[in-house]
């Protein structure tokens, strides 16, 4: 397939995504979820083994939607598993917040995000002080949120809250699979943008393609990607 149609369907989704971000109200940040999977649903191997999931024209689609976002979130699993660095480094444009949802504190202190110079980490977590572990991490530059529990980890409701007092505006949350179903199970997601790759890897399961109002489905190179908006979340 050639770069120019790749292209092109990267145009249809991006605008898409654009069209959800601006029509959401703004009292909380705007949610997009994106995650790759395999043709059988997997976003990992057995183990939580780093798998490599999309291909160029899409892995540059999804560094072009990061940068669309004014955050980027992951949970700490993420995190522990494949050392992101959660930037938009494939294109130019604005680099989006990094954000981790880390309930415990367990955020290790050799991570790449705190490598970072340009943007430290946000780490949202449920601990009455952050102690050793917490004073490590914002030496480090990192800055921590308090946040209470939910019925499934941290409470998303209040996570979206103090991101959208500190400036965030829309946010695009990329895993893991918990994290995913959390915002899905919490009506609190706008739109999702799946990119299935066609390897037949088994493993760890994503959350599904939801049911989506108006899915639109483009090919670029070997790769599906399906956009759709998400009922209950604009504003």
């Amino acid at each position: 397939m050639s770069q120019e149609v790749s292209a092109g369907a990267a145009q249809r989704i991006e605008d898409a995504v654009l069209r959800c971000l601006h029509a959401a109200g703004a009292r909380r940040p705007v949610v997009t979820l994106s995650w790759a999977q395999s043709s059988r649903g997997a976003i990992a191997a057995e183990g939580g083994v780093r798998t490599a999931l999309s291909g160029p024209e899409s892995l540059a689609f999804t560094h072009r939607l990061r940068s669309l976002h004014d955050g980027i979130l992951v949970g700490i699993t993420t995190v522990l598993t494949d050392d992101p660095l959660l930037s938009a480094r494939l294109v130019e444009g604005p680099q989006p917040q990094p954000v981790v949802l880390d309930s415990r504190l367990r955020f290790p202190p050799g991570a790449k995000l705190l490598a970072r110079t340009d943007r430290k980490p946000w780490i949202f977590h449920a601990r009455r002080r952050g102690g050793a572990t917490g004073a490590a991490l914002e030496r480090h530059g990192a800055v921590l949120f308090t946040v209470s529990r939910g019925k499934d980890g941290l409470a998303l409701d209040e996570v979206l809250a103090a991101l959208a007092g500190a400036g965030i505006g829309s946010l695009m949350v990329e895993g893991g699979a918990r994290v995913l179903r959390a915002f899905l199970a919490s009506g609190l997601a706008a739109q999702v943008v799946i990119t299935e790759s066609p390897s037949p890897i088994e493993g760890i399961q994503g959350p599904g393609i939801p049911e989506l109002n108006g899915p639109l489905e483009e090919t670029m190179g070997v790769d599906r990607v399906t956009w759709g908006l998400l009922s209950g979340a604009h504003g």
